[in-house]
């Protein structure tokens, strides 16, 4: 994935960051980062039932650290991406 930037996807939509953020929340119920974040987590779900390993999933869909990856993926899913992947293989 590319690295997107808040004020990048702000200037795109010709408005301050901070209002960017508020009309973004109004719209879609979260902020462009949580949103952001369910995108990756549910790709990650995706390909971890595929068999891609965890460390591939972590970079593929942007994250830089591997810890980071799997407290981001446990914090939404309540599950860390080897459990979720246990879980998975099984069925």
């Amino acid at each position: 994935m590319n690295k997107l930037e808040l004020d990048d996807l702000a200037n795109a939509a010709f408005l301050s960051r901070f209002h960017y953020v508020r009309v973004f929340k109004r719209m879609y119920g979260l902020t462009p980062r949580a949103y952001l974040r369910n995108l990756r987590v549910n790709k990650a779900k995706e390909l971890i039932k595929n068999g891609i390993s965890i460390t591939t999933v972590c970079f593929d869909i942007g994250y830089e650290s591997p810890s980071t990856f799997s407290s981001v993926f446990k914090k939404c899913t309540g599950y860390a991406p080897k459990e979720y992947q246990q879980l998975h293989s099984a069925i």
